[in-house]
């Protein structure tokens, strides 16, 4: 029987601690953390341990040294000093207009004031925050230690709401500039998010700020290493392998396919996903857990509102300033979808400092491309699995024509307003296409899918145990046309040896009846 407690929606390491769950050794990091700098930054995806991180940070600072035995920082640190704390966690509530955010900053001001004393001549929050940083210093003779949880939270609920983003904004910036003007006061800060706005932004003058989100050093302070499951977990490792019915290598084959592969930096190994991870070993089973706690609705409005080609989204190549900051005004959705953990860095090109990045892991792929079908035809949420697997059912079977009905009718139901914005030509053209790479990606969850794009056209093989699918897709041409180039191009040659039967299909959609008109089967 599995013993091992695990630390599920634990973010208190005393409680963790105290209560004997499982703990992956992170202390020698923080040492390093505490010891070598002052004042950090540092983005990631939710769920990946960052309210755990602070919160031992904040144990350590308050020199509780009891709750670290048998931990590596107890070796290393010899003073244990207690520091004032004020930690701020802006992830409790919801920030629909500047008078939320006030009440939780005022909240969190009086509690400090009531054990460091208040001022009646701070009267903005700014201020008040100031002076509160200041009588900490001087009541106790230790510099304050500033912890800031979800630092973005409030912009991150209005990022298509500019006007209330720019106020929130405005009340931000000075306040977290306060960490600039109090520096002698400051023993240590770190602010945690899943993004890092940049610009015109909260950190425009905060460059006091060491941002760790792609430093080699800290790429492991959250998440769980491959190394790290087997040096921590290497029982429950039997355990799920044995009650899955795989061997060892097997299972963690397994684990690294849906929740590996998360890269924070050029040459840094893979980060395992540590919630989706642990779900897996607490419950026996592989799961979405990820997506069960939360779903990325801001980003499908993002996407759709910028009027973002999905197939981009796969192959996307960009350099390390887009990754490390969000314009609010810009209409690139990369960033935001990076740093909220839906992308990450598969590869790099250090001539020109050019990041490639892809889906870190299966988990992610499918959650993501599943929860966006909805948004791109009149599929109700609840039927998505029935209809990828009639998709499925219909391709393994051979059956080309009921696959491309049942395509027709993803087009024919979406309302039109779904489809067109501003430029209604151009918008038809995108959510074709958009279509095309949601349910492409959905069937090639379960079949082989190729597929290349340029202007105009889609060409595509998709692969099962019987067959292969040769598909050419024209915008406004012919059927014929489509299958002409199939034939022209070659593209059936590879598959020449094939003992599969192959099925060379030209396909073309009307922008004028927003549909597939015609399929052809050569």
């Amino acid at each position: 029987m599995n013993k091992t407690i695990y630390p599920i929606g634990i973010q208190n390491f005393e409680s963790l601690r105290k209560n004997g769950y499982l703990y992956i050794d992170k202390t020698a990091l923080i040492y390093q953390l505490a010891t070598t700098g002052r004042h950090y930054f540092l983005s990631r995806p939710r769920r990946f341990g960052k309210s755990l991180l602070l919160s031992t940070l904040e144990a350590y600072f308050q020199g509780k040294k009891e709750l670290f035995e048998g931990l590596a920082i107890e070796k290393l640190e010899k003073e244990w000093t207690e520091h004032p704390i004020l930690h701020l966690d802006l992830n409790i509530a919801r920030y629909a207009s500047t008078s939320d955010l006030e009440d939780i900053l005022n909240r969190n001001l009086v509690a400090w004031e009531k054990l460091y004393g208040a001022d009646p001549a701070e009267r903005s929050l700014p201020l008040r925050f100031a002076g509160i940083i200041d009588r900490a210093y001087h009541k106790t003779g230790q510099r304050a230690v500033i912890l800031i949880d979800e630092y973005d939270k409030p912009l991150l609920q209005n990022l298509h709401d500019e006007e209330t983003q720019n106020q929130l904004r405005n009340m931000l910036k000075p306040f977290y500039g306060v960490l600039k003007t109090m520096d002698r006061a400051i023993r240590f800060a770190l602010l945690t998010g899943v993004t890092k706005f940049g610009k015109v932004s909260v950190f425009s003058d905060l460059n006091n700020l060491m941002d760790i989100s792609m430093d080699n050093r800290y790429v492991k302070i959250c998440g769980i290493t491959g190394e790290e499951i087997l040096i921590y977990l290497r029982d429950e490792l039997q355990t799920l392998a044995d009650i899955q019915g795989m061997s060892n290598e097997e299972t963690l084959k397994k684990l690294k396919e849906w929740y590996d592969g998360y890269h924070f930096t050029a040459k840094s190994e893979g980060i395992y996903n540590p919630f989706s991870l642990l779900n897996t070993f607490a419950k026996m089973e592989f799961g979405d857990y990820w997506f069960e706690t939360g779903t990325p609705s801001y980003l499908v409005e993002l996407l759709k509102h910028t009027h973002y080609d999905l197939y981009e989204m796969a192959n996307t190549e960009t350099d390390a300033d887009v990754l490390n900051s969000i314009d609010s005004a810009s209409n690139n959705p990369i960033p935001v979808i990076y740093q909220s953990g839906y992308l990450t860095i598969k590869g790099y090109d250090p001539e020109f400092g050019i990041y490639r990045l892809g889906f870190p892991n299966k988990e992610v792929e499918e959650g993501f491309v599943k929860y966006l079908l909805p948004f791109y035809t009149s599929i109700q949420a609840s039927k998505t699995p029935f209809e990828i697997g009639q998709f499925v059912r219909e391709i393994r079977s051979g059956n080309y024509d009921a696959f491309f009905h049942r395509l027709q009718s993803f087009f024919a139901d979406t309302p039109y307003e779904v489809i067109a914005g501003q430029k209604p030509e151009r918008d038809t053209e995108l959510h074709y296409r958009n279509v095309l790479f949601i349910v492409f990606k959905l069937v090639g969850l379960y079949t082989q899918v190729e597929y290349h794009t340029s202007n105009g056209r889609i060409d595509l093989v998709l692969q099962t145990d019987r067959y292969v699918y040769i598909m050419e897709f024209k915008l406004n041409g012919t059927a014929e046309e489509a299958l002409r180039q199939i034939e022209e191009k070659g593209y059936a040659l590879p598959f020449a040896g094939d003992d599969r039967e192959v099925f060379k299909i030209g396909v073309n959609f009307s922008s004028e009846t927003r549909n597939i008109e015609k399929w052809l089967v050569g």
